[in-house]
């Protein structure tokens, strides 16, 4: 895929609103960015529901700088198309009525082209905000807003390319694929890092951005417990296979259960097995690769998590205690073109440990928490659509922590609480262990 130069300069003089503006064209550069050598069929297709075409992506981010901040606060503002307000409104039913969501797939207008020229007008027009004449809370939130649906561009993309018997590839590999170990050789076994009991501060502090459900910041009680110090693996995955763990109710949640049987789940998405049963294959946004037994495992639901750490006679973490431990060991800074020049997209072998003696809690695998999506102590939604944002999803999903390989990484922080439905494993989703 073509890369671009994306590093805007930042002078002395430049206020607030010019580093955030420069920050957010940047961003949305990197969308753009994000489909260059795709076709329009590639971007139009829509793979699943619960999935959204690249063309589709590409328009709600602008629709949202159109609807919430250039149409109520840059006057003269035009808009690009009145019926994109139906077409690329996501779930904000009090902007009004939208194109079904399993529907978006079957857009085959506007075009490719149509949309770029879309995402051209506004980013022209923002250029053209005044310092106070839009809220910079707004502004924030929409930059962050499309840094969200790059990473489900990416993976919505997987899904779409895994369907194909082609195995088409999102992008070519960067250089040498990291050399499988052999099958009989394992990843260094798993060590335990020990946390002390206390009363700990959760969410978000106040410095920087954050989204509303990081907060409000409260006090939870915390239990002496242990961290694994890297996420499970692909060849102890295999393990869980060998030994029957998809077989196993014992092992399973009634509702995961339910799930293995009604749809014959013996894998983590996206592997590949031969005629005798064995995987050694994955799709991945490079194509068909090898499985790496080292590299974490990846697209598992919350049922698989949860099965397979009851097998290990461990658990999984609680969303507190993963943020406590995450808290002693800093989030990776982003540089202006890091995410677009980014050269992988899969999740590759655990690095060396942090001093806390945990390894790759950022930007590896969203692992999956044992804890319910649920609001904060002292949580309110904001007042009008923006307040929909995330408070009307408190029910019924499970809290994921860390940040995946298609994360951008300005996007991680350890207070970020990301979410799925338990059964859901389209994305760069996996686990790591808890005990205590």
């Amino acid at each position: 895929m073509p890369t671009l130069d994306l590093a805007l300069p930042l002078h002395a003089h430049d206020t607030p609103h010019d580093t955030l503006l420069q920050a957010l064209l940047q961003t949305r550069a990197r969308s753009v960015a994000l489909v260059q050598g795709l076709s329009d069929a590639d971007c139009t297709v829509q793979s699943m529901p619960e999935a959204s075409p690249a063309k589709w992506h590409l328009a709600h981010t602008t629709w949202f700088f159109e609807e919430f901040i250039l149409t109520p606060h840059l006057p003269g503002y035009r808009v690009f198309d009145p019926a994109f307000r139906y077409l690329f409104n996501s779930y904000y039913d009090t902007v009004g009525p939208r194109h079904p969501r399993p529907q978006r797939g079957l857009l085959t207008r506007p075009t490719l082209e149509q949309i770029l020229a879309y995402r051209a007008q506004v980013d022209a027009a923002l250029q053209r905000l005044s310092p106070g004449t839009a809220p910079t809370a707004l502004l924030d939130l929409g930059l962050h807003h499309e840094q969200q649906h790059q990473e489900l561009l990416l993976t919505d993309l997987l899904h779409l390319f895994a369907q194909n018997p082609l195995h088409p590839a999102y992008c070519a590999m960067p250089g040498a694929a990291p050399a499988p170990m052999p099958a009989a050789q394992n990843p260094e076994p798993l060590r335990w890092v020990s946390f002390p009991c206390g009363l700990t501060a959760i969410g978000h502090a106040g410095e920087g951005f954050a989204f509303d459900n990081e907060g409000p910041r409260h006090r939870v009680w915390l239990d002496d417990y242990a961290l694994a110090h890297r996420a499970v693996s692909n060849a102890e995955w295999l393990d869980f296979i060998a030994d029957d763990g998809y077989a196993t109710p014992t092992l399973w949640l009634a509702d995961g259960w339910r799930w293995v049987q009604e749809q014959n789940i013996r894998a983590p998405a996206y592997w590949q097995a031969h005629d005798d049963g064995f995987h050694t294959q994955a799709m991945t946004l490079h194509g068909l690769q090898p499985l790496l037994p080292q590299a974490p495992v990846s697209h598992i639901s919350f049922y698989e998590a949860d099965a397979y750490a009851r097998w290990a006679g461990a658990r999984l973490p609680t969303e507190f205690e993963w943020e406590a431990a995450a808290r002693r060991q800093p989030a990776p800074a982003a540089t202006p073109s890091q995410f677009a020049d980014h050269p992988w997209r899969l999740p590759l072998p655990a690095e060396d440990a942090h001093e806390n003696g945990l390894q790759d809690l950022w930007g590896g695998v969203w692992e999956w928490t044992a804890s319910a999506y649920l609001p904060y102590p002292g949580f309110r939604p904001a007042p009008g659509a923006v307040g929909e944002y995330n408070g009307k999803f408190m029910s019924g999903q499970m809290v994921l922590r860390g940040g995946s390989c298609a994360t951008p990484p300005g996007h991680i922080r350890a207070t970020y609480r990301n979410f799925f439905y338990p059964h859901q494993r389209w994305q760069f989703t996996g686990l790591r262990l808890a005990r205590g």
